[in-house]
């Protein structure tokens, strides 16, 4: 149970971690915010057999995309914390280091890289988009901003709860 609550605390907190940062990025910058109504669509056409798009954006709305997107969003963030304690070991829950975690982070960036932007039409690695090395840097830096977040995340959760 221990394990359970810390790795949804920590994949939680990583998330929300890489939501502000994305945040941040736009109103300081002026960078795209990810686009999780276009996941939640994505997802929403897998039901009826669909799971590859030419351009995401052209094919026809889902009813709840939007909340299904944010959903996917935090469930996926979960469920790679989860691969924490699986492969640093349990025992790195209750003394989180920042290695694994910037680990685990950056590694996660191949979910976009090789399966949700090819299957929503933006290509490998971005590769059809109008910038795709803004896209791959962008992409990046948000993957490493959640691996500090996993580590920041699990170190507050093991504080606050006192496992």
């Amino acid at each position: 149970m221990k394990i359970l609550l810390l790795t949804l605390v920590t994949g939680l907190g990583a998330t929300v971690a890489m939501d502000a940062w994305g945040l941040l990025g736009k109103l300081l910058f002026g960078l795209s915010a990810p686009r999780f109504d276009w996941v939640g669509r994505w997802l929403g056409h897998m039901r009826h057999g669909r799971f590859w798009h030419i351009r995401i954006a052209d094919a026809a709305p889902i009813r709840g995309e939007q909340a299904l997107g944010w959903t996917a969003h935090y469930l996926i963030g979960i469920l790679f914390a989860g691969l924490l304690p699986l492969l640093a070991g349990p025992g790195w829950l209750d003394r989180p280091t920042l290695g694994p975690a910037l680990l685990i982070g950056v590694a996660t960036v191949a979910a976009p890289f090789l399966i949700m932007q090819p299957a929503m039409g933006a290509g490998l690695a971005a590769r059809h988009t109008a910038h795709p090395g803004n896209a791959r840097w962008q992409s990046l830096l948000n993957h490493t901003v959640f691996g500090i977040g996993l580590f920041v995340s699990a170190w507050i959760a093991k504080t606050l709860t006192g496992y």
